[in-house]
């Protein structure tokens, strides 16, 4: 290392010289440095001391040879970035130009089609002048009708062949025209994006495919992605029931698989498929798979019950070695889900290429990306999980919320009675296995309570309400949905031991403290654990647990995501947070349906599949129908779990059915207020509230105002009441009235408000008035109250409150003002 010195008297050196550090000096400042890269002065000083060999240099020169040595690490961390983005956009470029060079080859293709067809056109018109001919051409094109496939051979040798033809299929859809791709909308791809995503276009079935980058080799990323349950949340299991080698040094697998089915309304999908692993010429690992379902000589799997056997047409992942490490990887997943075994109005769901991109193509381009991440930059996330261990959680919670909703006898569910209205369908389950991994009896003396498990669940269809909008309002505004008491039941049965989790207050929404523990921001993705606040008639119970604490995981929250599933699943969990505490998750998902979909009033209840049609789906074509975000309906399913004696089965069964009625009953309350204006002609503009009330109170407050101020409120003092209400609501001013209690809660606001607030209508009765400002404010405010009743009003200074969110806002200026209602008595301020 050397160190330039431009000053004679500093330094005691001629202008010019390099003062040359030997190897022990510079070993020793490196050491130093690694322990800490920015000394102080006095450090610095202390380092001369304890090293003699550094006492011949000066501190001043000392502290040059950090900075230069801060200046490289700098250098070295930005070279590294930029070659790493030089990687990625020179991998991404050969992607982007076979890309082009397909589309090419597709544009040229449709030229020939179009040009054929037009001549068939011609040749058609031409034959209508004869009947003969006419005739003629009818029944050549009955002719010509494609043949259903025989049988395939699935004898050994047979299977090879197949797997060969599968291979070429799919490397014709990867990487050639085989199926029309368009752009997935609002993925664009660039260096920052997960990929190149499209869907399909007009093909049979629902199909999708990604182009991406991830740095992992190639054998590693064909170990992730064989292991669907790891990545693929849908999949309840892969069973691999036989192996065979081939000649080429590839293998063919014979899978059987299984996946949940997203709501209660629909049977869930299996599939018997083979697996074909193979290396190409230019070493780039291939597996492709396909359903075996019209074979014969070979193996077979006989129908399951409970279970719709799907198609998996031919699909895989094609991995490239990249130069300077890691891999490009093609995936593409092309499905028949039988969507005529499901009711008419679910059938979106299994029509639409959006959704099977999202849930399946995206989910495992993600899950690679997540692993690379880690891998490359190894972090420990909240209190000091690592994220493979955060990942298993969130995997728990999303497996046992998939059980619940899906209800599999195998597993030990089985159907109560109804009590007549068939909206909520009730399941217990008392195997073993399922008490296993919800009640565990704990070594430190507090043994499980339990030893049943009872699941209440039901569906509905919502309308005018984005499921994003609506499950961020779930998770936010708990307080409006859920049952204090019937909480502290479901932690009581996790209890097992006092309080261990160290909290650090960062939001509080409605009586609940959320606790971040890992954010994925590719999938706007969040793991959080919830305190509940203390609930007070339980405390001097002491099996009731004082605090309540939830492991949540919710996803889906991006408005803008294109046929993203919405969801929020929770489970009381112990204080302790041990990585294998029992979890019974509960919760929401929400999934966006098709706005040309026939459907129900919002507000109707729809777990009985029998009210609802099922059957062929007659002349509907197959194909994607969610091209856009703007889907008007989707399907909220919504599962509770709760553990019981079982000798208290009756009365916690009828708990739980009317629990679940209630929140159906607030889901429905809420996604009212959150629909979009039917006044307005604005997409996505929150409507007022149009009751008598609401207009009664406008008038009393343009009325006060102009009573107490001398002014009117308004520009256009005349109209009626439903015009006032209307200009109110609009009006630029953020306009809030709040109760004459001894503590005021805001009854009313408009809609900049409630912009202010950060909140709803519906989750404004849950904010006081003094939870909005700080201690200063709330000084401020209290001294005008006595001003504001004498005189009926007050100007007060500007400051700063704070929203819902525990966000702080300004405000220039405020009035406050007495509403007086016809009898001239004060109703609110």
């Amino acid at each position: 290392m050397a160190v330039t010195s431009s000053c004679k008297d500093k330094f005691g050196m001629d202008s010019g010289k390099y003062v040359r550090y030997t190897p022990e000096q510079v070993e020793a400042l490196e050491r130093l440095y690694h322990e800490c890269p920015k000394p102080s002065s006095l450090r610095r000083q202390q380092l001369i001391r304890e090293c003699p060999i550094l006492s011949n240099i000066e501190p001043k020169q000392i502290k040059v040879w950090f900075q230069n040595r801060r200046c490289r690490e700098k250098q070295r961390k930005e070279s590294s970035r930029l070659q790493g983005v030089n990687r990625k956009l020179t991998a991404m470029n050969k992607l982007l130009m076979e890309e082009n060079d397909r589309l090419q080859k597709q544009v040229s293709q449709l030229v020939y089609e179009n040009s054929f067809f037009r001549q068939q056109t011609q040749t058609a018109a031409l034959a209508t002048t004869d009947n003969n001919s006419c005739e003629s051409v009818v029944t050549s094109g009955q002719h010509n009708l494609t043949p259903q496939r025989p049988p395939r051979d699935a004898s050994p040798a047979g299977l090879l062949s197949l797997a060969e033809e599968t291979l070429t299929e799919f490397l014709s859809k990867a990487t050639g025209t085989a199926v029309e791709w368009v752009q997935m909308p609002g993925m664009k791809p660039g260096p920052d994006s997960i990929g190149i995503i499209a869907i399909s276009h007009g093909c049979s079935g629902v199909a999708s495919r990604a182009c991406g980058l991830v740095g992992l080799e190639p054998t590693r990323v064909a170990e992730i992605l064989k292991d669907r349950p790891s990545w693929f949340r849908d999949c309840r299991a892969v069973d691999v029931l036989n192996v065979m080698s081939t000649g080429n040094g590839g293998t063919i697998e014979l899978i059987y698989m299984q996946l949940y089915a997203p709501t209660t309304l629909a049977p869930a999908r299996d599939f018997w498929l083979m697996r074909y692993t193979s290396v190409m010429e230019d070493g780039s690992l291939v597996i492709c798979e396909r359903s075996l379902n019209n074979t014969q000589n070979g193996p077979s799997m006989p129908p399951v019950q409970s279970f719709v056997r799907a198609d998996i047409l031919p699909s895989g992942y094609l991995i490239r070695p990249c130069e300077g490490g890691g891999s490009i990887i093609h995936i593409v997943d092309h499905m028949d889900l039988e969507p005529w075994s499901v009711p008419e109005v679910l059938r979106p769901l299994y029509e639409s290429s959006t959704l099977l991109s999202q849930r399946t193509t995206m989910a495992a381009l993600r899950h690679l990306r997540q692993i690379s991440q880690e891998i490359s930059h190894p972090t420990v996330s909240g209190w000091g999980r690592r994220p493979a261990a955060l990942r298993a959680l969130g995997q728990r919670l999303s497996k046992g919320f998939n059980e619940a909703v899906n209800g599999f006898t195998d597993e030990g569910w089985s159907m109560l009675e109804s009590d007549g209205i068939d909206d909520v369908t009730i399941l217990v389950n008392s195997s073993p296995s399922k008490l296993m991994g919800a009640n565990l009896s704990y070594a430190n003396g507090f043994p499980s309570m339990s030893s049943a498990v009872l699941c209440a669940k039901a569906s509905m269809l919502l309308q005018n309400v984005p499921p994003a909008i609506l499950l961020r309002f779930l998770r936010e505004h708990r307080s409006e949905w859920a049952d204090s008491g019937i909480d502290a039941y479901s932690a009581a049965a996790v209890k097992a031991g006092p309080c261990s989790i160290p909290v650090t207050r960062t939001g509080s929404f409605g009586g609940q403290i959320i606790l971040p523990l890992a954010h994925t921001i590719e999938h706007e993705e969040f793991m959080e654990v919830i305190r509940l606040e203390s609930i007070g008639h339980y405390q001097d119970d002491m099996i009731m647990p004082s605090d309540i604490f939830l492991l949540q995981l919710c996803n889906g929250v991006d408005e803008n995501a294109v046929g993203t599933c919405a969801e929020l699943m929770f489970a009381p969990i112990d204080a302790s947070f041990a990585d294998d505490a029992p979890l019974l998750p509960s919760g929401f998902r929400i999934i966006p349906l098709d706005t040309k979909a026939d459907a129900s009033s919002p507000n109707r209840t729809l777990d009985l599949a029998s009210t609802l049609e099922v059957g062929p789906a007659g002349s509907r074509p197959t194909g994607d129908h969610s091209k856009n975000s703007g889907s008007t309906k989707s399907v909220m399913t919504i599962a509770f779990q709760f553990a019981f004696e079982i000798h208290l089965q009756e009365s916690i069964a009828a708990m739980a059915r009317q629990y679940v009625r209630s929140i159906i009953s607030s889901v429905q309350r809420v996604a009212l207020a959150l629909s979009p204006s039917r006044i307005g002609s604005l997409p996505g503009l929150r409507s007022p509230p149009g009751t008598p009330e609401a207009q009664t109170l406008a008038r009393w407050i343009c009325q006060s105002y102009r009573f107490f101020l001398g002014v009117e409120l308004l520009k256009s003092a005349s109209g009626g009441s439903d015009t006032i209400l209307k200009e109110i609501w609009d009006h630029s001013d953020a306009l809030m009235c709040c109760s004459m209690k001894a503590l005021p809660v805001f009854t009313f606001a408009n809609e900049a408000g409630l912009d202010m607030l950060e909140t709803t209508l519906v989750a404004l009765q849950d904010i006081s008035l003094e939870k909005i400002f700080d201690d200063n404010g709330r000084k401020a405010l209290y001294s005008e109250l006595p001003q504001i009743m004498q005189q009926g009003f007050a100007c007060l200074q500007g400051g700063i409150c704070l929203s819902s969110m525990g966000r702080p806002i300004s405000y220039e200026r405020a009035v406050a003002w007495k509403v007086l209602n016809e009898e001239e008595d004060a109703h609110c301020k």
